[in-house]
């Protein structure tokens, strides 16, 4: 029987500097979607998928996201005194029990896949969940939740993929398929920024990955790669080399990269849009806006 995934990985050690000078002081991940942070997506998202122990891998300068999973009494009290039930209840989901959360300082900044292994004595030998909050998924069923549904079919390891256009092979990791069923494909390498051309598809891995304890071992012995990180691509791919299972999952929603400017505005836009309170004044104003643009050309 395979094992339950109830941990996960949230690496946000990143500086954000493509965010510069918010993330001077803010940190990306609390930079909101709407009225929403990012990592508040993603702690949803881990919720629905059964997560039940969150692991940050942070650096210096990120109080911020800490402080914001605190409960925070004084202003729990003043919306209860003021009957706003509403956001007394939307303040409780941001909440993190005691012993649910833990973080772990990644002090050198060496990638993704030593981030990952920072938490490698958080997981021990159970399967774990890693989710990087950049990557927003609007979905009818949360991205993960739809993972790690199949994967108590398939076992192994497992990454969510998306089809890119090939010209943009060249900023993801890519993988090599042998076979598909469905949305589930097997896997036989993967690639880190596959130059120009030489991409072996056009499925690309996104943020999110469900991963078996195996792969922290590989983390510990896996040469730098690309820009001279340590990948976690390229130990998911030694995984493959030793024989093991490893899966791509073409999950159904739509994926924002809130890791770029455009990015993060085009998903503000859809969120909002999605919004019953919000999307008729601004669906008025986007028309009005291409309206003027028009006129003017």
């Amino acid at each position: 029987m395979k094992r339950r995934v109830t941990k996960a990985i949230f690496p946000v050690a990143g500086l954000g500097t493509r965010f510069l000078p918010a993330t001077k002081s803010v940190p990306k991940e609390i930079m909101t979607l709407v009225d929403q942070p990012l990592i508040q997506y993603a702690i949803d998202e881990a919720r629905a998928a059964g997560i039940e122990d969150f692991i940050f891998v942070t650096s210096r300068g990120k109080s911020a996201l800490e402080d914001y999973f605190d409960h925070a009494p004084d202003l729990e009290n003043a919306l209860r005194d003021g009957g706003k039930d509403e956001l007394l209840q939307i303040l409780r989901n941001t909440y993190m029990e005691s012993g649910a959360i833990a973080y772990i300082r990644q002090h050198k900044p060496l990638g993704l896949g030593h981030a990952v292994s920072c938490a490698s004595k958080l997981i021990g030998d159970e399967p774990f969940a890693v989710i990087l909050p950049d990557d927003v998924i609007a979905a009818d069923k949360p991205c993960l939740q739809q993972m790690v549904e199949a994967y108590q079919e398939t076992g192994g390891s497992m990454v969510a993929t998306m089809e890119v256009p090939p010209a943009k092979t060249s900023s993801y990791g890519v993988l090599d398929i042998a076979s598909q069923k469905g949305q589930i494909v097997q896997v036989k390498g993967m690639v880190e920024k596959p130059a120009q051309g030489t991409a072996p598809s056009n499925l690309a891995v996104i943020g999110r990955y469900i991963l078996t304890p195996d792969v922290m071992q590989s983390l510990d012995s896996v040469d730098r790669g690309a820009g001279g990180e340590i990948q976690l691509t390229d130990a998911i791919a030694k995984e493959i080399s030793a024989g093991r299972d490893v899966f791509g999952y073409r999950f159904d929603g739509q994926r924002f990269d809130c890791g770029s400017k455009a990015g993060f505005l085009q998903a503000t836009v859809a969120f909002a849009l999605a919004r019953s309170d919000l999307r008729d004044e601004l669906s008025a104003f986007l028309a009005d806006m291409q309206a003027s643009r028009n006129a003017a050309q």
